[in-house]
Order: structure tokens, then sequence, then C-alpha cells
């Protein structure tokens, strides 16, 4: 399976072939449950969550509104403190730019922690395609890597996989790539674990280059931070002598005291801690301490045209902690691959469609991929309401397009397609907008009742093909209020529409 999403078929396709894989649902019907289970109770444990989900809320919209303002201040304190900082337009120039940073070093490998913004660029391959071999240090990016895979899931990459596959990984795939399994591997995560540590031992101590992503970047001290749970982060941006770090720009906040909010709150929506077991922290370099260089790579990549969306923006407060994947009823159904997107679930829903458009069929698919219940809300901690977006950009899918911007307002094209659907809503308008129109139409559909089918013909068999069209009423509503005297003569009117046939 190759580690990109191109050419991924649209999300209806692809979950359609996902739901019929009994194993991949087991694997997330247990891990979601288990994961949601824990968030709930550390959540729970936290008197003043709702303060601390309104104040994370608040500092991110703070921070997206006046973000060219930190920006520069963060690049100024990276600067005064020995570091480096490179701007990116898109993936192309990112890649560029590490390619280029490491082959100066005259190194060939690197070793990473998790990042997904480097997986949004897909540096993995730029750097491969430039003979540079990049070794993901996480755990669950590791039997990713290894088993040639894609992950599936913000925190937990390979949780569409059992312990019995990642062991047939480990054995068949671990030599290729360095130390090779033990023979005697069984898969009980103590020895997975082991396995996986030995086989990255010697590339911590052996790698010049790491590359790091950032969970928070502090524009008042220039000070970059990583939240993890296996020490892998901890060795990656210790030990090389140079650090490469590709952060979207999003991932700023203001000063060092905004942290306090978001140390409490992500840990305990993504891995049900308290507190993550390894909080890295640096700013710039030091001398006779971790790496000797240091180089920022601000990533855009469709951000800014992300922020010039009212409604959509909101989607850059996201802080990955996939607490919105855990309990979507869609995602654990479908898996995270049927997203096409290095971001899955509902928050990828919303903000692939942004960053990519919304031109090619799996990102104008992506907003269509809820039932809109609503949970992922709920759970977000920067109180992202990811179904009014969701709304929104599907709105966006009918009228033609990504936003573009005239001046100071965005416009949004009307393009080729979707005829029958905008047909429909026009008419819609039309009826709705008159009264007497509406009424005759509701009589009409009443007294017709039975002819009607309980499937759609052509298009309408999309909708109709998991589901009834329901049953007309007996009478319009608004003919049964007058009836009954706005409802206060109940008993005039038939309990069942049943009895009036």
């Amino acid at each position: 399976m190759n580690g990109t999403f191109l050419g991924m078929p649209a999300f209806p396709e692809a979950a359609r072939e996902a739901v019929r894989d009994e194993r991949l649902r087991g694997n997330l019907r247990h891990a979601t449950h288990t994961i949601r289970a824990k968030r709930a109770a550390a959540v729970a444990e936290v008197s003043d969550w709702a303060e601390l989900r309104e104040a994370g809320r608040r500092i991110k919209d703070h921070t997206l509104r006046h973000l060219d303002r930190h920006l520069l201040r963060l690049e100024e304190s990276v600067t005064a403190a020995g570091g480096t900082v490179h701007w990116a337009a898109d993936a192309a120039e990112a890649n560029r730019i590490v390619t280029a940073l490491v082959r100066a070093t005259g190194e060939s490998e690197v070793v990473k922690v998790k990042s997904m913004a480097t997986q949004e660029i897909g540096l993995n391959e730029a750097l491969e395609a430039a003979g540079i071999r990049a070794y993901e240090t996480d755990l669950a990016e590791l039997i990713v890597q290894l088993g040639d895979d894609r992950p599936s899931h913000i925190l937990v990459p390979a949780i569409h996989r059992n312990r019995a596959e990642i062991r047939d990984v480990f054995r068949s795939e671990m030599a290729a790539w360095g130390r090779p399994a033990p023979e005697d591997l069984t898969d009980s995560p103590a020895a997975l674990a082991e396995a996986a540590r030995l086989h990255l031992r010697e590339k911590f101590l052996r790698a010049k280059v790491g590359i790091s992503g950032a969970n928070f970047m502090v524009a008042e001290t220039g000070t970059l931070v990583v939240v993890e749970s296996e020490g892998n982060g901890r060795m990656c941006l210790t030990l090389p002598e140079t650090l490469i770090s590709v952060v979207g720009i999003e991932k700023t906040v203001p000063t060092w005291r905004d942290l306090e909010v978001f140390l409490q709150t992500l840990p305990r929506s993504s891995t049900a801690e308290r507190m993550n077991p390894y909080t890295s922290l640096w700013t710039g370099t030091a001398d006779g301490d971790g790496p000797r260089a240091f180089h920022l790579v601000l990533l855009d990549n469709g951000r800014t045209d992300t922020l010039a969306d009212e409604v959509g923006r909101q989607a850059l407060r996201c802080i990955r902690c996939s607490a919105c994947l855990n309990v979507c009823p869609v995602y654990e159904r479908a898996g995270g691959h049927a997203y096409g997107s290095v971001y899955p679930g509902p928050i990828g829903a919303i903000l692939s469609p942004q960053l990519r458009g919304t031109a090619s069929g799996i990102d104008a698919s992506l907003p269509f991929a809820s039932s809109l219940c609503g949970a992922c809300y709920e759970v977000c901690p920067v109180a992202i309401d990811i179904p009014e977006v969701l709304v929104h950009l599907r709105e966006r899918v009918v009228q033609g397009g990504p936003a573009t911007r005239e001046g100071t307002k965005v416009v949004l094209r009307p393009a080729k397609g979707h005829a029958a659907e905008r047909a429909a809503m026009r008419a819609a308008r039309w009826a709705f907008g008159r009264p007497g129109v509406l009424r005759t139409g509701q009589r009409l559909a009443a007294r017709t009742r039975r002819l009607h089918p309980r499937t759609l013909p052509g298009p309408g068999r999309a909708w109709t093909a998991t589901r009834e069209l329901p049953p007309v009423p007996a009478e319009p509503f608004r003919d049964w209020w007058e009836r009954t005297d706005g409802g206060r003569n109940e008993g005039d009117a038939p309990q069942d529409p049943e009895e009036t046939k």
C-alpha cells in the first residue's frame, strides 16, 4: 500500500469498501471505545473543564485574528535565540527548504518525531526522491512505515492494526530498515515495544539530523513545544546536531502563559493523561546542550486561505488531540483511510477541503462524511463547531468550489455541476416564499400519499438506497393546527395517521 493518498476514491466509495472489512471495524471499535471511555474519565476529574475549553477557544481565536503580528514576533524571538526561520508558502517550497537543509549537512538519513505537518506535505517521499532516508521513531508511525501503510488516526496512526498484525510486520520488515526483530517475537505489547526500542536505539545514537513538528510555538519567547508519551521525541530533539522543525503557522500562541491552558486540555483530550510523560520545550540553540543548529520552517499550505473564511477558520484552532475521531460514528465504521487525507475523521472533513480546496472528488465528498450528530463539537477542547463548518462547506461544494477574495469580501464562485441540486434548491426557495403555493402543495401531497414511492428514481437512488422515504402525514401540520385551534382541541384530531385512511 502506497504511503500517500494520491489517487484515493471519494469518501462514499472508500467507506463502502472499508465497512466490509470486519477485522478493521473490530479493531476500530475496540480502540475508539477504549480511548473514549478513558478520556471521559480524565476530563471529569477537572471541575473547570468548561472554563478551560472556553479559554482555549478565545486564545486561539485571538491569535488567528492577529496571526500576522504574532508570526513576526515569533520570527524575531527564534532568531534572537540562535535559530533560523524559513517561510514556506506551500508543500513544494517546504520540501525544497528541508531537503536543502539536510543536504547542507552532508547527511543521507534523518530521524523524525511524529508530525502531521510533514505528513501533510509528503516530506518523507520528497526526501526519498533526494536520496535521503527518513526514519519514523514514534511506535505507531514506525508500524505504518514498516508496513508501507498509511496513517489512519491523528493520535494512533496504526489504530487499524491489531497486535498480531504488528508482530507480523515487525518480523517481515524490520531487517530491511535496520536491526531485525527477535526470531521468537510474540504479540504481547511489552515484546513489541522492546523490539521497537532496540530497533530505534541505534538510529537515535547515529543520526546527525532530526526533523520534528511542534504542538505549539510561543511568539513571546520563540519556544517550541512537543508533547508525547514514548520518549522518542525527546531523543530526536536533543541528540542530533541539526534540528529542523516544520510547523503550521496556526500553531502559534502569543505568550508562555497561554500554554497553561493547552497543557491541561491536550493530554486529557488525547491520551486521557493528566500530563504527558514527555513535554519537550526548546528555544533556539544553546552552547553544549542540544542541537548546534535549529531551523524553523513556517508552513502556510492553504492556511492563509482558510483564515479568509470567517466560518471555516475555526478549524485552525485544532490542537490535534483526536477526541473528535474517537466519538465519531462515521469514523468508527469507515476508518481513517477512507478520508483520503492525513487528517481523518471530523476534523479532517473540515480541514482538508479548506487546505486543499474542493476541486477533487475526495475533498468535495468530505463535508458529507458526517451524520451531523454533534458529538465531535461536545468533546472538542477548543470548541470547534465542526457541524457548523461541515454545513458551510457543503454549501461551498454545491455552489461550486473554494472561496476567492475580492478586496475584503469572500466570494463563492458557482461552477459547473450540481445543476439538479441547485435547481431543486431554487424551486424550494420559490415555494417557501409563497404561502399559498406551499399550502396547496402540502395538501396535494397528503391526498396522494398512497401513490408516493418508498424509493426515489434516478439520482435520488443514492439517498434511498440505504433508507426509506418518510411517510407523508394524513394532513399538513398547518391544517391540523387550524382545525384543533392551535393544538388546544387535540381530542378532535386523530391520534394515529393510519386512522384517517
